[in-house]
C-alpha cells in the first residue's frame, strides 16, 4: 500500500484530495496544518479551501478516533496527522522553510520502510524531493491532456451529393456516430470539389442542422472565420445555457462574446443584465496594493474588458470618449456590471448573461463555485487561452476551464469551440505563431 504525502497547496487545490486515493495511506504533515491555519481567516478561495479541511479532518476525529493513529476512509484507505519528520535534511535546506519540514516528514516516513509518493502542485519543492530521493508527482486528478482535448467541431469527408441533400433537406444523419450534443461538423465533399457546409449536430433530433445564427452581426461585429460562425451560432442560442470558448490570443473570444451580450441585453432583452467577472492574478510583477473604491482598483484589472466595450460603443469611430462614459451610464443604470470573480460565491444569479474572462486562471473548484451561482434563465460564457495560465499552481492540463470542457462535453445544454486563427492583427497572430 503507498503512502502519499500531501502537500499544503494540493489540499487548497481541491479540498476533497484527502479522500481522492482510494485504498491507499494518506498522510498530513503537522506542517501543512499550520500552514492551513495561516489562510483559515481568509476570505478567498484559499480560506474557505483551508476551513472546509480543517472541518473534513475534525469530522474524521470525531468518527473515527485518533488522526496520530491512522483512521479509515470509506474508500478503503487510512488518513493520518504525522507529527515527526527526519533530522537527516542536507545544509542546504534551511530548517526554517516549513516546505522543507514537509519534506523532511516525507523523509521520515520513507525511512520507516514506507513506499511513500510526495504530491506537491510546487514544481520546485517537487523538484527538491526528486533530489532527496522521494518518488514525486503532481496532482493528477483533475488534469486533461490537452492534446486530444475536445474541440467542438470537426471536418467530414462527404459525397457532393449529400451535401446537395443537405441544403434541401435541411437535415443530414450524423456520419460520424461520436459526435456530442451541439457539435459542429464542416461537410466537405469527397470529390475534392469546392462544395462544403456548416453544421451542428442536434441530440434531439439525431440529426445534422444547419446553421441559423452564424451569420449574424449583434452590435454591428461580423464573424472573421468559420470557428467565429461556430461560436455565434452558440452564444446567439438561448437553448445553450453554458458555453466555453478556448483558443489563441486575438481570436475574438471577448469581442464575440460582449457583442452577443450587449445585443441580447439591452437590444433584444432576453436578459435583464451583463455580469462581466475575471480573475484578479497579474501577469509578471504585481504593482501592490491598488488605492481607491472597489469599482477604482477593479478598472486596473478589467483593462481587457474596458478595451472591448469601448470599441464596441464607439459613437462615431474614435469618440473614445463617448464610448466610456457609456460603460460608465450602463454600470450605473444596472444594465453592466463588472466583478472579481472573488465576490461571486454566495450570490444567486438568475437571467443574466454572465461572461467569465481568463478562465483558464481558475481552478476546477472556483469554476465549479461560478457555474452553480447560476439562477433559472441565466447563461455563462467562459473564455480564455489554457497556454497563457498566470496561476502558478495551475498549466494548461489542470486549470478549471480545460476541466470544464472535457466534464461538460456530451450535455445538451454546453457548447464549445476552440479557436485556432488570430484575428486581432497580422502583428498579434505573428506573436502567436513565433513566441
Amino acid at each position: 500500500m503507498k503512502t502519499f504525502v500531501l502537500d499544503t497547496n494540493v489540499i487548497l487545490h481541491d479540498p476533497m484530495s484527502l479522500f481522492a486515493f482510494h485504498g491507499s495511506k494518506v498522510v498530513i504533515p503537522l506542517t501543512v496544518i499550520e500552514e492551513l491555519d495561516t489562510f483559515k481567516r481568509n476570505n478567498d478561495e484559499r480560506g474557505r479551501s483551508a476551513r472546509l479541511v480543517a472541518r473534513k479532518l475534525d469530522g474524521l476525529r470525531k468518527e473515527g478516533g485518533k488522526l496520530s493513529n491512522w483512521v479509515a476512509l470509506e474508500h478503503g484507505g487510512k488518513l493520518k496527522v504525522e507529527i515527526m519528520v527526519s533530522d537527516g535534511l542536507p545544509k542546504a535546506f534551511s530548517a526554517s522553510s516549513k516546505d522543507n519540514e514537509i519534506l523532511a516528514c516525507a523523509q521520515y516516513l520513507e525511512k520507516k520502510g514506507e513506499q511513500v509518493v510526495f504530491i506537491s502542485k510546487d514544481i520546485n519543492l517537487r523538484i527538491k524531493a526528486e533530489a532527496l530521493g522521494l518518488e514525486t508527482q503532481d496532482y493528477e486528478k483533475e488534469k486533461v491532456d490537452v492534446d486530444e482535448l475536445y474541440t467542438g467541431w470537426r471536418e467530414a469527408s462527404v459525397p457532393a451529393e449529400t451535401i446537395d441533400r443537405f441544403y434541401k433537406d435541411k437535415r443530414l444523419a450524423p456520419p460520424a456516430g461520436d459526435l456530442v450534443p451541439n457539435e459542429f461538423v464542416i461537410l466537405k465533399a469527397a470529390d475534392g470539389g469546392s462544395k462544403s457546409a456548416l453544421s451542428r449536430y442536434d441530440a434531439k433530433a439525431a440529426a445534422l442542422v444547419p446553421l441559423v445564427k452564424a451569420d449574424s452581426a449583434p452590435w454591428g461585429i461580423k464573424p472573421l472565420n468559420t470557428e467565429q460562425r461556430f461560436a455565434l451560432e452558440l452564444l446567439l442560442n438561448t437553448d445553450v445555457q453554458l458555453i466555453t470558448m478556448v483558443g489563441l490570443a486575438g481570436s475574438g473570444k471577448t469581442m464575440l462574446a460582449l457583442a452577443c451580450a450587449l445585443q441580447q441585453t439591452l437590444e433584444e432583452k432576453v436578459y435583464r443584465r451583463i455580469l462581466v467577472g475575471r480573475p484578479v492574478i497579474a501577469v509578471g510583477h504585481d504593482i501592490g496594493f491598488l488605492p481607491g473604491t472597489k469599482e477604482e482598483k477593479l478598472t486596473n484589472w478589467m483593462g481587457a474588458i474596458y478595451d472591448n466595450l469601448s470599441y464596441l460603443l464607439e459613437k462615431p469611430k474614435g469618440a473614445l470618449e463617448t464610448a466610456d462614459m457609456d460603460i460608465q451610464m450602463l454600470i450605473e443604470e444596472g444594465a453592466l456590471e463588472i466583478e472579481a470573480v472573488t465576490y461571486l460565491r454566495g450570490r444567486s444569479l438568475p437571467n443574466l448573461l454572465i461572461i467569465i474572462d481568463d478562465a483558464q486562471n481558475l481552478t476546477p473548484h472556483e469554476i465549479k463555485t461560478i457555474i452553480s451561482r447560476a439562477g433559472k434563465g441565466a447563461k455563462i460564457v467562459l473564455t480564455g487561452d489554457p497556454h497563457q495560465v498566470d496561476n502558478y499552481y495551475l498549466d494548461a492540463a489542470s486549470n478549471g476551464l480545460t476541466n470544464l470542457v472535457e466534464r461538460f462535453k456530451g450535455q445538451g445544454l454546453f457548447g464549445h469551440v476552440t479557436f485556432t486563427k488570430s484575428e486581432r492583427s497580422a502583428l498579434a497572430a505573428l506573436a502567436s505563431d513565433l513566441l
